[in-house]
C-alpha cells in the first residue's frame, strides 16, 4: 500500500502518521516544488515538482504514480484539491484513489461566497456575506447588519489578505484597489474547529473531533483545548453528508449565543489535525481502510475532553544538495 502527498511542505507530522499506519507494508512518497520543504526528509522517497500551474503538471503526478504503484494520492494545499478531483479517472485507470471531494464541492469550498450560498440556501446558521458592497451599505442602513465586519477574498486561505473594517470608507478603499472582495459579518463568538471524516466506500460520516481555538496564527490554529457535544456532532453529520463530502475535511464553526455557524470547509487534513490524531482519532487507518475496500465503523467522539494542543517550532538541519 503506497500513498502520496502532494505539496508536503512543512506538514511533517502528516507524513509520520501515514508511515506509522503503514507499519513498513508501503511507502509515503512526497511531492513539493521545493527540495527545501522539511516533511520531504520524512517521506520514504520525495520528488522535487514543477509548479502545480505549470503546463504538463498533472502528467508529472501521473507518472510518479505509476513509478511507484500508487494507491491513494491527496494533496495538502486548496487550490491542489480541485486539480487531482478533476483528475479523478485519470488516476483510477492507473489505480490510484484520490483521496478526497468532488470537484465542485473543492471549487465550493475554496469560493467563500459560493460556500454561503449553498449554506443559505440549505438552511444552516452562517455568517451574513455580500459580494455587492451597494447591497450590504443598505443592510446595514436598514439594521440588517453593524460593523465591524471582515473584507476578504472570496478565493482564498491561510487568512491571507483578510481586514476587520469598522467603517464605509475603508471598505469604498479596499474594494477599490482590488476585485473579487467579499464582505463578511463579523461573528463574536467562540471559534471551533473540527476534523472530520467521511468514509469514501459508504459515505457516511466516521469520526469527528472538535477543539475549541484558543489562538490562531497565519489561519491555523496554534492553542486549541478538546471538546464533545452532541448536537455539535450532529450538525456536522448532517452537513457533510448532505453536502456530499468524502474523506478528510476541516471545518471551522463558530459558537454565538448557544447556535452554531457553520464559516468554512476546508476538503483536506488541517493546520490543527494532529490534536485530533494525538487524542487518538487516527484518520490515516481510516485511509488506508478504505483503500482496501474495508468500510470504516462509525466511531464519532471517541476521545477525551480537556487535552490541549500548543504548537511549537522545531528545526530540520541537514545537509543536501540544492540550487539557491
Amino acid at each position: 500500500m503506497n500513498i502520496l502527498i502532494l505539496s508536503s511542505g512543512t506538514r511533517n507530522k502528516i507524513v509520520q502518521y501515514f508511515k506509522k499506519a503503514l507499519a513498513g507494508n508501503g511507502k509515503v512518497i512526497c511531492t513539493d516544488m521545493s527540495s527545501l520543504a522539511p516533511s520531504v526528509y520524512e517521506a520514504d522517497k520525495f520528488y522535487t515538482v514543477p509548479r502545480m500551474t505549470a503546463p504538463g503538471y498533472i502528467d508529472v503526478i501521473l507518472d510518479i504514480c505509476k513509478k511507484e504503484e500508487i494507491d491513494g494520492v491527496l494533496s495538502l494545499i486548496d487550490p491542489e484539491l480541485s486539480l487531482l478531483a478533476q483528475n479523478r479517472e485519470k488516476f483510477a485507470a492507473i489505480g490510484t484513489t484520490v483521496i478526497g471531494s468532488s470537484y465542485e464541492l473543492c471549487e465550493m469550498s475554496l469560493d467563500k461566497y459560493q460556500m454561503y450560498q449553498w449554506l443559505k440556501a440549505h438552511g444552516y446558521h452562517c455568517a451574513k456575506s455580500y459580494m455587492d458592497k451597494q447591497a450590504f451599505y443598505e443592510d446595514v442602513a436598514a439594521g440588517k447588519i453593524t460593523y465591524p465586519v471582515f473584507v476578504k477574498p472570496a478565493r482564498g486561505s491561510a487568512s491571507i489578505a483578510i481586514s476587520k473594517v469598522y467603517d464605509r470608507e475603508t471598505i469604498d478603499l479596499l474594494f477599490s484597489h482590488s476585485d473579487g472582495l467579499m464582505i463578511q459579518e463579523f461573528l463574536e463568538g467562540q471559534e471551533i474547529g473540527a476534523d472530520v471524516y467521511i468514509d469514501l466506500i459508504t459515505h457516511r460520516v466516521v469520526s469527528i473531533f472538535t477543539k475549541k481555538k484558543i489562538l490562531m496564527r497565519a489561519g491555523e490554529t496554534d492553542k486549541a483545548v478538546s471538546f464533545r457535544d452532541e448536537k455539535l456532532f450532529q450538525l456536522i453529520r448532517q452537513f457533510a453528508e448532505e453536502a456530499g463530502f468524502l474523506g478528510q475535511i476541516d471545518i471551522d464553526i463558530f459558537q454565538v449565543d448557544g447556535e452554531y455557524f457553520i464559516s468554512e470547509v476546508n476538503p483536506r487534513f488541517g493546520g490543527g489535525y494532529p490534536h485530533a490524531y494525538e487524542c487518538g482519532c487516527d484518520h490515516m487507518k481510516l485511509i488506508l481502510n478504505n483503500l482496501q475496500g474495508i468500510a470504516n465503523e462509525r466511531r464519532i467522539g471517541c476521545y477525551e475532553e480537556d487535552v490541549c494542543m500548543m504548537k511549537y517550532n522545531e528545526v530540520m538541519v541537514r545537509k543536501i544538495d540544492v540550487a539557491l
